[in-house]
């Protein structure tokens, strides 16, 4: 029960006397304390002699509660480790990244540019009317409404301060809404958090390791706390640990795991237990362009496995794998839809035109015709290339290249550019100043 049967005799035999010592400095710094305290009112030495001890006693007494797996035959101990035993005072083991590839459907995944929006599907996730109020009058979600259908993989965005982090935090139940409900796989989080935890995969923007556990040991505690055991806990975490292409460093200690394996071990701890929703904060925010490929990648393939909802600040990534998106701003719904629907609904054509060199005082004239144009927004001419918007493509395709034939403008090349995310992000937000 208390994973003592996996424990090298040594490490028992030298365990009893140091534990031993500890209580008795335990001790004698209580007793410390309590003699200073009848001449002193307030804090004491003897008080952080007691923190101290504690702090050092409380991490082994837990870490044999857990249990400690028994390392396989052929596995090397790192620097300093004692056999069966790794100190969290060892000095950190630099681990190589590892070489092994994601998985086939993880890299088919991101085959296709962009997800085709799902069938309608029962919402996995249900959002009413939710605010979140904090102390000095801060409104930082402000009665959200929101549904997230089952199996789809659905993006948070918002400039800093739109309220995606507390949204997440209100739907994994670590903090209780000011007014207003949500529902995640059928439960209420402020009703029943722990039974939304059981249900719920989730990774904050900061993932935190115990560096003195290995990566497999972790996802054990983890399947642990969520009712696993025995041989489908093993197998579990051997899925987890396929899936974020960690296997080869499962039995190294998180102390030595880079800022991105980090991140994927921080993944397969919000996958290890299968759970029917998986909310990420900034799942790719500390990876490289290989390392968020991969993740990217995972996150597609869970598509019609799991419902995936996930914020980030890169808004082509978003593009790339959500069927839909929800943008906030203020705490408020800016809008909903699929990323289809919002390009076509938000995003406005624009045609670039560049001329050839020495023609700026012809494409400046040009722009101002173009401006009287009744299906031309705008029109800008700015070191030899003129932008036009247009608020009809149809008109445009048609008419534009006759106009700009017509001027005389010797041209370089003509290209319209396809609108994307960002222009939708950025009109909703009213961030195109700053931007620019």
């Amino acid at each position: 029960m208390l994973g003592l049967e996996n424990l090298n005799p040594t490490v028992l035999a030298l365990l009893i006397p140091v534990a031993a010592i500890q209580i008795g400095l335990l001790l004698l710094a209580a007793f410390d304390l309590l003699r200073e305290e009848r001449r002193v009112r307030g804090g004491s030495k003897a008080m952080w002699a007691v923190i101290i001890v504690f702090v050092n006693l409380l991490g082994p007494i837990l870490y044999f509660l857990i249990g400690r797996e028994e390392r396989p035959v052929d596995a090397v101990p790192g620097p300093g480790a004692m056999p069966g035993w790794g100190s969290p005072h060892d000095p950190p083991i630099v681990a190589p990244p590892p070489t092994e590839a994601p998985p086939a459907e993880v890299r088919a995944a991101l085959e296709t540019p962009r997800a085709r929006p799902l069938p309608d599907a029962p919402p996995a996730i249900v959002i009413e009317r939710l605010a979140r109020r904090y102390g000095g009058g801060v409104l930082a979600l402000d009665g959200l409404d929101l549904a997230v259908p089952a199996g789809s993989v659905f993006g948070l965005l918002g400039p800093n301060g739109a309220g995606k982090t507390t949204c997440l935090r209100l739907l994994a139940g670590l903090t209780r809404p000011t007014t207003g409900r949500a529902l995640v796989a059928g439960l209420d989080p402020a009703v029943d958090p722990i039974g939304v935890r059981r249900r719920l995969g989730y990774l904050e923007q900061d993932p935190r390791a115990y560096g003195w556990m290995t990566g497999r040991e972790q996802l054990r505690l983890i399947g642990r706390l969520h009712g696993l055991d025995g041989a489908r806990l093993e197998a579990d975490i051997d899925d987890a640990l396929a899936r974020v292409a960690l296997r080869d460093a499962a039995d190294r200690r998180a102390a030595g795991y880079s800022g991105g394996m980090r991140q994927r071990l921080g993944i397969a701890g919000a996958l290890v237990h299968r759970p029917p929703v998986v909310i990420l904060d900034e799942p790719v925010s500390s990876l490289d362009p290989e390392g968020r490929r991969d993740v990217l990648g995972l996150i597609a393939s869970l598509r019609g496995e799991t419902t995936v909802l996930f914020s980030s600040h890169v808004l082509a990534d978003v593009e790339r794998i959500c069927d839909r998106v929800a943008i906030l701003d203020h705490g408020r719904l800016a809008a909903e839809d699929a990323i289809e629907s919002l390009l076509d609904r938000y995003a406005r054509p624009v045609w670039r035109i560049e001329a050839e060199p020495g023609e700026d005082a012809g494409l400046g004239v040009l722009a101002t015709r173009l401006r009287e144009l009744p299906w031309v927004t705008a029109a800008a001419a700015e070191h030899g290339v003129l932008t036009v918007a247009v608020s009809d493509t149809a008109i445009a395709s048609r008419e534009l290249l006759p106009a700009v034939a017509a001027s005389g403008v010797a041209l370089a090349s003509v290209a319209r550019d396809r609108p994307t995310l960002e222009d939708v992000f950025l009109r909703l937000t009213g961030e195109r100043e700053m931007a620019a």
